[in-house]
Order: structure tokens, then C-alpha cells, then sequence
């Protein structure tokens, strides 16, 4: 995807209403001159620039003396030492009958609790995490969907100063056991079902093997969605959450104030070389971040209602949920994002006020192509910013968001991922948006694109970098002492420099183009999937000798989207049918989720490899595409390339 850079925004602050931005009362706090100022000053001053944020953004616990210990070192930089906060402390720090969280379970659930309530319900919660023995560092694993439930237990683990992590439970039995099988999880809080498109999923079964198979478990939640009471019977240690013990009104919250590198969050990578890697995530680092990221550069503000399309498996749900911190209202939603008749996010828009409106560029595209027209069908009065992530929104996303939504609104495509929890690049309230731009790089964050020389380039396709430290670096990964797997992943591109593996470009506005992932992570629909979660279930097969799958641009030669393309090489002797092809989609969609499942499964004779033996789907990529292979020499056999070539499989 390649376009020109339109030199007239596509929207511009109103001189009217731009200085109540939280963005713009900063800017005049720090007296630094304008935005691009701003942002060296933050880069080049970073210990000047983090406590400002601290203060202004009104984060609560012990600061400390020092801010930044090793600032020249990255990986290794260490934030705060002397800290002492809870991140749940924060998210919970006002109380009243205003309103925490609104919930909308497609069109057959509506919930809503107060600030009180929900203090109340994480009290409860927290009380039977301390009868199990849960304490500071020990692991509860969420698979759920995206319900008040969900926060609830978020929090009371949380501030309890354990470690939370969650996946969405439309990951089968083995998806789920790669990730939490890893972090050895005390509690487990799963669902008896959710509403999908209207239709109900149960996963009581599902739960029942997980929790059979992950002998690190004390005991188990089952979150009553589907049914008041679900038969849980079947599910070793389990209790229902209704049935968990009441607590008197007045009961408090419990929160220990930990370090500030004390982990919060295990999240997981997308499992593109083997399991997926557990990333670890911290309590300061992700509350100054969201803080800083909700504050001034989303101008989420107290009474606001804030709103993000995600799963618990997506890093959005834990960027949203951490809007209560800075006084918003949650509105969160689980199920299909076209169901009733594919409107029903901007029903919900209008009933509930929205503010901010947070969607993946698939979405928006989606919406698109189904005629929608919600600035003539709803009521948005109260919407002044729209999100887009997942994948790069395209100028015509943009198009159609500004002559179908609203005119008045903040655009704001973002970007950053699971690795930061967070964002490099975002919106901002007080610039222009940009007919297919990301608005700027983000206060604090150093964020460059580097030729392949490592070279800063402007204008020029690249690699986006961070080149100083920053605080929500993750704090390492799970299992890996040594801290080894860490190093591999961002940092052996470019020494002492953050490679986020994002193929770039800094334009002439100092905005920023996201042209996709570097590496051959799929993004089916905007979802990222990695290549070896699909490998480890395809190759149980006993018919299926090895496999490769990339993403195919679809449809060819308009880059709309990717589809999932599925090569195996079978047993000598063996041809792929319709049956067993069949089975190969049912072995991934029953293990994975419908997003892994490929459009399109192809035998192929050999399987391309280096000589390190690894496979090599870039390689075939490029050959799907009729695009030059680099360094075929590298290959062992690069004869097998010439079996993906011109295959008719692939034209429909």
C-alpha cells in the first residue's frame, strides 16, 4: 500500500473549543512552545518529562527521589526505584454513584454499576482471592469475555499486588494451555457461555478440559453469562461467581503498594516462532502510560465515556479498562460488532452518550462495505474522538469515517502493541488529522524509522525504532532469566535501540504511515496471528508431514485485506481432499479461533528451508505475489519455491 501525502487536513482543531483539551492545558503548564517542541523536550529530557506526568496527570503513590536509574541502557534502564503504587488503587480512586462501566452483551444483556458498586464487587472478589491463598506475585488467569465480571476480578487481583493475564474464550483448549500452561496460574475465572451474533456459545466442556489439563490450579470461577446457574459440575474445583460469600457494604479494598517495575500483566506475543512468549507488563510503567496516552493525547477527561471494540485477549481491553484512572465512564461491550443488523455499536453510540469510540481499521472498512451511514442514522452529539488499530487504516477508511460519522471528530488511528501495551504513535487534540496519517509520535516516546543501515530516514519507508528508554518497556519475560528472549525480540536489529518490527514511514507533517508488520505475522481482518500456532495443531495431524502459511494480499493487486493460505506437504502416498481438508480446518478452528482457519489449503511437494532449517514464509510469500526472493542462496533447497509458484488454487 503506497499513496501520496495530502498536503490539506482532513480535519482541523476548532480555535473554539481546542484549548479545553487536557493536551492543550499541558502544552501551556510545561510552557514549551508548541507540540513538536513538546515532544523533543520529553525525548531529550525524559526525567523532567515523566514526573510532569506523574503530577499533571494525577497519579496516586510514592514517587520516590530518583526517576530514571541506567538511562542510557535499553534493555536495562530502570524507572523509579523508590516507587511505591498500585495501579487498581488508581483505577478505583473515586468512589460515589457515578457510573464505572456500562455493559452491552450484544442486544440481549444491559448492565450498569456504580463507582461504589464496583469498589464494592472487587471487594467481594478480592476477599475469596485471599481465602485461596493469592497473594503478592501469584498468577489468576481470566478466560472470559469481555464483562463487568472481567474488571472485577482484574482489579481485586491487582491491587492485591498478583499478577493478572486473560485470553478471550474463543481460543480453544490448546491456544489457551500454550499461554496460561506457562505462567502457572493459582485461580482461573472462565464463563459458562457468551452471545455470538446472536446465537449462544457454550464452553463449559472447554473449561472443564483446561482446568483438567493445568495442574497449577487451586480453584476455578465459572462467571454464570448464559444461564443463572450454570452445571459446573463437570469442572474440577469449581464455584460459581453468584455463589461466592457477600461482603458487608463498608468492606474496603485491599491495596498493596508495590514497586513500580512490580509486575501487573502477563500478556503473550502472537506465537509467530513457538509458543507464545509472556510478556510482562508493570504497575508504574502502564499507568503512566495510559495516564499520559488517555489524558493528552485521547482528551479523555472526568464524566467522559469511553469505549474500545475488544476482546480480553487484545491489549486494547486492558488500555481501556485503565480509563477509569482518569475518571471516564466504561462502556464495554461483548459479541459480534455487526450484530442487530450491523449497527449495533453505534446504538449503543447514541443510548449511552459516547464520547470516545474505539474500533480496529477492519471495522471501519466492514462498515463501509455494508452501506452503513450512522451520522444520518444515529444521534452522536456527544462524540468527539474515534479510534482505529489492529491494522493500518486506509485513506478511504478515513474518507468514509469523516462524510459518514461526523465531521467534528478527532481520527485518531494509533499504534503501538501487546509488546508496549500502549502506543508509539497516536492521536492528538491539538493537531490536524491527515488523510491517511497517524497524527504524531507520542510525548516520551523516542520513535524514529531506520533505513536498513540503521540510518534515520524521513519520508522513506523503514523500520520503526524507539531509541531511548521508555517505562512501559516490558519488565522482561516470563521464564527467562537470563532475559535472553527479551533481547531477541526488540533489540538485535539495531544495539541499544527498540526495533517494534513495524514497516514505517515519518512523513512530511511529522506524522507517521504504518504499511504493516515487517515480519510474516499474518493479519487476517486486522487480527495478528502467529504462523506457529496454526503449525502446532495442523502437524498433529498424522496425514500432514510439515505445513507453512502465510497471508496472501486478497484480492490481488488491492491489498484490501489478507486471507490465510495453508500449504502442507503430506505422507508419501497421501492427497489432499475435501475431507481431509476439512479435518485440517476443524483441527485449527477447535484449538485456535475461526481467525486462524485458512481460506485456502494447498498440497504443496516440499516445504522451503534454510540451511539453519528453518522455513522460510517470507520467501514464499514473495513468490506468491510474483515478488523477487532475497538471498536465495540462504536457502537449503530453493528449488521447493517453484511449487508455490502461478498455483490455480490461489486466483478465486
Amino acid at each position: 500500500m503506497s499513496y501520496a501525502i495530502d498536503a490539506t487536513p482532513l480535519w482541523q482543531p476548532n480555535p473554539n473549543t481546542v484549548g479545553e483539551s487536557r493536551m492543550a492545558a499541558y502544552l501551556q503548564a510545561m510552557g514549551r512552545g508548541d507540540y513538536a517542541a513538546t515532544w523533543q523536550w520529553s525525548v531529550d529530557q525524559p526525567v523532567e518529562f515523566w514526573d510532569s506526568i506523574w503530577q499533571f496527570c494525577g497519579a496516586v503513590g510514592e514517587k520516590g527521589q530518583d526517576t530514571l536509574v541506567d538511562r542510557d541502557k535499553m534493555p536495562g534502564a530502570r524507572w523509579y526505584p523508590q516507587a511505591r503504587l498500585n495501579y487498581a488503587e488508581n483505577l478505583l480512586r473515586a468512589g460515589g454513584e457515578g457510573e464505572a462501566l456500562v455493559f452491552w452483551g450484544e442486544d440481549k444483556v444491559k448492565r450498569r454499576m456504580t463507582r461504589d458498586q464496583l469498589r464494592g464487587e472487587v471487594a467481594r472478589f478480592q476477599r475469596y482471592l485471599i481465602a485461596a491463598g493469592v497473594g503478592e506475585g501469584d498468577r489468576v488467569a481470566g478466560y472470559l469475555p469481555n464483562l463487568p465480571e472481567t474488571l472485577v476480578a482484574m482489579l481485586a487481583t491487582t491491587a492485591l499486588g498478583a499478577i493478572w493475564s486473560s485470553a478471550s474464550p474463543d481460543f480453544g483448549v490448546q491456544g489457551v494451555l500454550d499461554r496460561f500452561g506457562q505462567i502457572e496460574p493459582k485461580v482461573l475465572v472462565c464463563v459458562d457461555g457468551y452471545w455470538y451474533n446472536g446465537k449462544p456459545v457454550d464452553c463449559l466442556a472447554k473449561n472443564a478440559e483446561v482446568v483438567a489439563r493445568m495442574p497449577s490450579l487451586q480453584a476455578t470461577v465459572v462467571v454464570p453469562y448464559l444461564a443463572a446457574a450454570p452445571a459446573i459440575g463437570d469442572i474440577a474445583k469449581a464455584v460459581c461467581w453468584s455463589d461466592l460469600p457477600a461482603v458487608d457494604a463498608l468492606t474496603p479494598v485491599v491495596f498493596n503498594r508495590v514497586a513500580f517495575a512490580h509486575p501487573l500483566f502477563i500478556m503473550f506475543s502472537s506465537g509467530t516462532t513457538g509458543v507464545p512468549k509472556c510478556i510482562v507488563h508493570c504497575h508504574g510503567g502502564v499507568l503512566l502510560q495510559h495516564l499520559k496516552e488517555h489524558q493528552l493525547h485521547s482528551d479523555v477527561r472526568p464524566g467522559d465515556r469511553l469505549f474500545y471494540f475488544t476482546t480480553c485477549g487484545w491489549m486494547m481491553w486492558n488500555w481501556l479498562v485503565s480509563g477509569l484512572a482518569s475518571g471516564a465512564t466504561l462502556l464495554l461491550y461483548d459479541g459480534s460488532p455487526f450484530a442487530a443488523n450491523g449497527k449495533v455499536l453505534f446504538d449503543l453510540a447514541e443510548a449511552e452518550h459516547m464520547t470516545h469510540f474505539g474500533t480496529s481499521a477492519k471495522f471501519i472498512d466492514a462498515a463501509a462495505k455494508l452501506g452503513l451511514t450512522p451520522g444520518k442514522t444515529h444521534r452522536l452529539d456527544a462524540l468527539r474522538a474515534m479510534f482505529s488499530t489492529g491494522s493500518p487504516l486506509s485513506p478511504e477508511g478515513f474518507d468514509w469515517v469523516y462524510r459518514e460519522i461526523k465531521q467534528d471528530l478527532l481520527l485518531a488511528s494509533i499504534s503501538g502493541g501487546t509488546d508496549i501495551v500502549s502506543c508509539f504513535v497516536l492521536g492528538n487534540p491539538v493537531l490536524p488529522v491527515y488523510r491517511g496519517e497517524i497524527q504524531c509520535r507520542a510525548l516520551g516516546m523516542a520513535v524514529d524509522v531506520f533505513d536498513e543501515a540503521g540510518q534515520p530516514v524521513r519520508s522513506e519507508k523503514g523500520e520503526l525504532v524507539c531509541t531511548r528508554p521508555f517505562p512501559v518497556m516490558p519488565v522482561g519475560f516470563w521464564n527467562d532469566p537470563d532475559g535472553a528472549k527479551y533481547r531477541a525480540a526488540y533489540f538485535e536489529r539495531f544495539d541499544n535501540i527498540w526495533c517494534h518490527g513495524d514497516f514505517s514511514e515519518l512523513t512530511a507533517h511529522d506524522g507517521v504511515i504504518i504499511y504493516g508488520r515487517s515480519d510474516a505475522t499474518l493479519n487476517p481482518g486486522g487480527v495478528r496471528i502467529g504462523t506457529a500456532e496454526i503449525y502446532r495443531q495442523v502437524e498433529q495431524l498424522p496425514e500432514v508431514l510439515e505445513s507453512l502459511v502465510i497471508g496472501q494480499d486478497w484480492p490481488p493487486g488491492k491489498g484490501d485485506d489478507v486471507r490465510v493460505v495453508l500449504f502442507v506437504k503430506l505422507q508419501e502416498g497421501q492427497l489432499l481432499d475435501s475431507a481431509l481438508v476439512d479435518r485440517i480446518k476443524h483441527q485449527i478452528r477447535a484449538n485456535t479461533t475461526p481467525r486462524h482457519v485458512p481460506a485456502k489449503v494447498v498440497q504443496v511437494l516440499d516445504i522451503p528451508r534454510t540451511k539453519s532449517g528453518k522455513i522460510v514464509e517470507l520467501a514464499v510469500r514473495n513468490v506468491v505475489h510474483n515478488q523477487p526472493v532475497k538471498n536465495v542462496e540462504a536457502l537449503a533447497n530453493p528449488e521447493a519455491l517453484d511449487g508455490f509458484r502461478d498455483r490455480d488454487e490461489l486466483r478465486d
